[in-house]
């Protein structure tokens, strides 16, 4: 009589398990209940019903959604059509370890909010209409190991933090509007397309692409720009400043030569000997 007994600390202790990972967490609540709101398009099922309690363990009902033991653990919602802009309080899922939003028509900022989200190792935003500044603040996410933001309308530099992300192996900025110089410690990092490559991981130009204001290795140098308006206006004052002051000074020199000449010792006899005496 004493076996079925020593089994209940057991049961108890699974069923405290079962409990806590069917448990839904409120950071995972406000994170998916705050896409929902900021998103319109096909997010077919998601519902306050769901996003309320989107995961029993490992299994999700809600579309995109990946879940880990109770926790959101992967959001990939590439091609729906999504509009709207990235909210801040998606930070909230702080399990999320790959986030892709790719090929949609998102637009506004990257939040710098997605610093929070430690455990990120894939963030993929391409195909948007995403704008502003790459957040500096992502270099605190040490485990990315892709960004790729490419075919966006993104502007500013690319943030020289990025380039103490050590894991990073896949980093693609192409087509934005970025300008300035590649990071010393990304372009490091680039390597010619072909099996080394492959086998390192690393990026090349075809990362860099697409922004003409962009330049530096792998990338060509800084190319010179034409000349502004005003520098042409300024080159053409000097010119004509410089001209009436060698005009000028030629008048000078005339002058000068001619009243010389006429004040001769020769000359200056005639004329005293045609003057009358008085």
């Amino acid at each position: 009589m004493s076996r079925p007994t020593q089994h209940l600390p057991l049961f108890a202790a699974a069923a405290a398990i079962l409990l806590l990972s069917s448990a839904a967490d409120p950071d995972d609540e406000r994170c998916l209940s705050s896409l929902h709101d900021s998103f319109s398009g096909g997010l077919r099922n998601w519902t306050k019903a769901f996003f309320a309690a989107p995961c029993e363990g490992f299994i999700s009902h809600l579309q995109g959604v990946t879940c880990n033991n109770g926790r959101v653990y992967k959001l990939s919602l590439p091609g729906l059509a999504l509009a709207g802009a990235i909210p801040p309080e998606l930070s909230n899922c702080t399990n999320l370890q790959s986030l892709d939003l790719s090929s949609n028509a998102l637009s506004g900022p990257i939040p710098p909010d997605l610093s929070a989200l430690l455990n990120l190792a894939v963030l993929n935003l391409s195909a948007n209409r995403l704008s502003g500044a790459i957040p500096r603040d992502l270099a605190s996410c040490a485990y990315l190991n892709v960004i790729d933001l490419h075919s966006n309308q993104l502007t500013g530099p690319i943030p020289d933090e990025l380039g103490l992300l050590v894991r990073l192996s896949t980093f693609d900025v192409s087509y934005n509007r970025l300008s300035g110089p590649i990071p010393v410690l990304l372009a490091n990092r680039s390597a010619a397309p072909g099996a080394a490559a492959a086998r390192t991981g690393r990026f090349n130009a075809s990362s860099f692409v697409g922004n003409k204001d962009l330049y530096g290795y792998p990338l060509p140098p800084m190319r010179g720009h034409g000349l502004s308006v005003l520098a042409i206006v300024g080159i053409g004052l000097g010119s004509g400043l410089l001209s009436l002051i060698l005009s000028f000074s030629a008048v000078c020199l005339w002058l000068r030569a001619t009243d010389r000449t006429a004040t001769m010792p020769g000359e200056e006899g005639k004329i005293s000997h045609l003057m009358p005496d008085y």
